[in-house]
């Protein structure tokens, strides 16, 4: 698909990857409709595509709550027309470990609201906007159609992120199995794992714990959120890519 002919959703479109993401497509000529729960964000994104070739729409979006998600689906398409992308991107941390003693030995453990509200936002809100943007695009027969997950190098498992990892295991999943579904439709379906990024998200991870995991990246730095980009623009252009996640990571394995 060449960029711009991409008519875009993207998810947490305000702040990190998201944004930057949006910033391309629409530097490429593309028009997107950014999703997001920070309004302040959307509306500076907007303000900074203003002279770009493509466009940037914002719209408010939790992708946890289903109605919102479909009612934002359709208003993208109205506005967009032949929407062909979406980029489920939106994420959340709310780090802790499953079980653990505090200074004076008394018990913690993580508390449900915690686990639900990361699952809630980073799988079942991926879930939520792949199905109402897959049905809309099959209703009006738009094909090619491309679905880009981002997942994590998480994924496989990291202490104090249990609810985390289990999300971005989970869009591992989602992604294979949806590519195989939804290949005899015209979509392609594929993910990104970025290691350890310059996102707002660093901001509920201590400087200590960011630099142990620096520590372990055999670059010694964190990627920009543009080299992850690299990787969206690649499966975007290439046609025959589908049902794999591209790990964007320095070299780490968390």
């Amino acid at each position: 698909m060449k960029l711009e002919n991409v008519r875009a959703i993207v998810t947490g479109a305000a702040s990190g990857i998201g944004r930057t993401t949006a910033l391309e497509l629409a530097r490429a000529g593309a028009c997107v409709i950014g999703g997001d729960v920070d309004l302040d964000g959307l509306k500076e994104l907007e303000a900074e595509s203003a002279n770009l070739p493509g466009k940037i729409f914002g719209a408010h979006l939790d992708v946890a709550n289903e109605s919102m998600v479909k009612t934002f689906i359709e208003e993208a398409f109205e506005k967009l027309g032949d929407v062909n992308t979406l980029v489920n991107n939106a994420g959340i941390l709310r780090d802790g470990l499953l079980v653990s003693r505090d200074e004076e030995g008394w018990l913690r453990k993580l508390p449900t609201a915690q686990w639900k509200r990361v699952i809630d936002v980073n799988l079942t809100g991926a879930f939520f906007m792949a199905r109402e943007f897959v049905a809309m695009a099959m209703e009006k027969n738009i094909s090619p159609s491309l679905i880009v997950n981002i997942s994590s190098v998480t994924r496989s498992g990291n202490p104090g992120q249990s609810n985390y990892s289990a999300s971005k295991a989970g869009i591992d999943a989602e992604t294979r199995t949806w590519a195989l579904e939804l290949a005899p439709y015209g979509f392609r379906v594929a993910g990104i794992a970025p290691g350890l990024t310059k996102t707002p998200m660093l901001s509920h991870v201590s400087s200590e714990a960011q630099a142990e995991m620096i520590s372990k990246i055999p670059l010694k730095r964190m990627a920009e959120p543009f080299e992850i980009w690299l990787a969206m623009r690649f499966i975007i252009e290439c046609d025959y890519f589908t049902g794999s996640v591209i790990e964007v990571d320095g070299g780490a394995r968390f």
